[in-house]
């Protein structure tokens, strides 16, 4: 059985395979906020820890897995992405990684307006006009893709163990 049968079978539709148009535009806004965010001097890590603090506020497990596996790649440790979900309580993000989380986190839970308020306030202090706008296209972009791999209800395959 293909992913999309499993899919069926479980009640769920691919919406991004049953609808590819959509599909389609959602990754082409997603590579226009890959280079707006390099434009902008936020490294792919930084974007990576973006995308996986979203997921982590969402409870994507696909978009959990492929981020983690980017990250990685991107030059980040284990350790950083062990923490992320407590980023607060650790000393291993600097000031300007930390400002881009809280306005992650800001983005994704909107109707908190105090923690929007505070966000803000750090990104201003922390990060340019360009990477502030970087960071929120970022979580505004993974926020539309976990929603996707939600409902989808995509699935997360056992990686090989080394």
């Amino acid at each position: 059985m293909n992913g999309t049968e499993a899919a069926r079978a479980a009640g769920r539709v691919y919406i991004d395979k049953q609808s590819p148009k959509a599909y389609h535009a959602l990754s082409a806004t997603a590579e226009a906020v890959r280079a707006v965010a390099a434009e902008a001097g936020l490294d792919r890590a930084l974007v990576e820890l973006v995308n996986l603090r979203v997921s982590q506020i969402n409870g994507c497990a696909f978009c959990l897995d492929v981020h983690t596996r980017a990250a990685l790649r991107a030059g980040e440790t284990a350790q950083r992405l062990g923490v992320l979900a407590a980023w607060r309580d650790t000393e291993v993000f600097d000031a300007r990684e930390r400002a881009a989380l809280a306005l992650a986190e800001a983005t994704t839970a909107p109707a908190d307006a105090a923690l929007q308020e505070d966000a803000y306030a750090s990104a201003r202090a922390a990060l340019s006009d360009e990477e502030i706008s970087a960071v929120i296209w970022v979580a505004l972009t993974m926020n539309a893709f976990n929603r996707v791999s939600i409902m989808s209800k995509h699935p997360v395959r056992a990686a090989p163990r080394h």
